[in-house]
């Protein structure tokens, strides 16, 4: 039979959904509901156990042995060239999931226990002294400043330049740099800030961290200035804190990209990240005197050995102070 001219395509079919494993949505679902992991866990989770299954099925889950996870490290070490961090980030993984099947009785012994895993390297982390942040938090004030001049230098002209950037946003990226290095909160705490989280009378804001641990972390009065100023200016009525141009919540993504134009601005490295001001609020604490538990309450850590890597930092500072001044160091 003839083609008939301009006859529409066939449609084809949407291609099937890949299943879903039941055995990990099981255990992703009560890692979100009962342990209160962040989706960002969540989701690394279920990367992790997806690329390590097809290497062992048809097995089932409940039926692997300590060998088949010797062989996987084997393989990510010496096959892929994965280093240390991305491999214990999937055992990680691999070790909750296990941890769940004894839970719920479903295996005795946990088959990721005992396989030796490649050490970390031990790095101090990286901060910022007390003049960079002086001038990061300074920055959002001078893009503003060159923007006015832009206006001003154009108001003669037929066709203005199009102003994309409001007075309101500056104010929210202020307090956004203002809120991370007084607080040292964590960029995922930050942008799911709610504007009920602020404890304006105590100077204060209510967050909720790691395995829906909640703590109040003090506000300094910068902070507080900032964020009135972005409030009273911001055009959305939401309930979240920190908003788009659209009166969305923020994403991560955006707050590192406006972080680079700033750092750029400030004549500092734009590799740095929300989490390197967290950081700083930590090893400026510990060199004004902070002691070590404080910090860790403001933190959020769970263990004081996560803390006491900022000690490192301070001594490692003094170190290099006292080498530069000193005649006989």
């Amino acid at each position: 039979m003839a083609k008939l001219k301009n006859q529409p395509p066939t449609a084809q079919p949407d291609p099937a959904p890949k299943a879903v494993d039941p055995v990990v949505a099981e255990f992703l679902a009560w890692s979100r509901e009962e342990r209160g992991q962040s989706p960002l866990t969540v989701r690394n989770y279920a990367q992790a156990l997806a690329e390590f299954y097809p290497g062992v099925a048809p097995r089932p889950w409940w039926s692997l042995e300590q060998r088949d996870f010797r062989n996987y490290l084997y393989r990510l070490s010496r096959e892929q060239k994965l280093g240390p961090s991305s491999i214990r980030l999937r055992f990680a993984a691999l070790r909750s999931f296990y941890q769940y099947g004894l839970k719920m009785g479903r295996i005795k012994i946990n088959p990721v226990k005992g396989v030796p895993l490649p050490k970390l390297a031990r790095r101090l982390p990286v901060f910022m002294t007390e003049h960079q942040v002086i001038a990061l938090l300074d920055a959002p004030h001078r893009r503003w400043a060159m923007e006015l001049v832009k206006l001003a230098r154009s108001s003669g002209e037929k066709k203005r330049p199009h102003f994309a950037w409001n007075e309101w946003q500056m104010w929210r990226d202020a307090a956004i740099l203002e809120t991370f290095y007084s607080s040292g909160m964590r960029l995922n705490e930050l942008i799911q800030l709610d504007r009920k989280t602020v404890d304006w009378s105590n100077g204060c804001v209510r967050v909720l961290g790691k395995g829906s641990k909640e703590r109040l972390c003090p506000l300094g009065e910068p902070a507080l200035q900032a964020l009135r100023q972005y409030l009273d200016l911001c055009p959305f009525e939401t309930k979240w804190l920190f908003v788009s141009a659209q009166g969305k919540r923020l994403n991560g993504r955006t707050v590192q990209l406006f972080l680079k134009t700033y750092l750029k601005l400030a004549g500092l490295d734009y590799k740095l990240t929300p989490h390197k001001l967290r950081h700083t609020f930590a090893t400026h604490l510990l060199e004004h005197g902070a002691d070590l538990r404080s910090v860790q309450e403001l933190l959020g850590h769970s263990q004081l050995t996560t803390t006491q890597i900022y000690t490192s930092v301070s001594v490692e500072r003094l170190k290099k102070v006292y080498q530069g001044a000193h005649p006989r160091a």
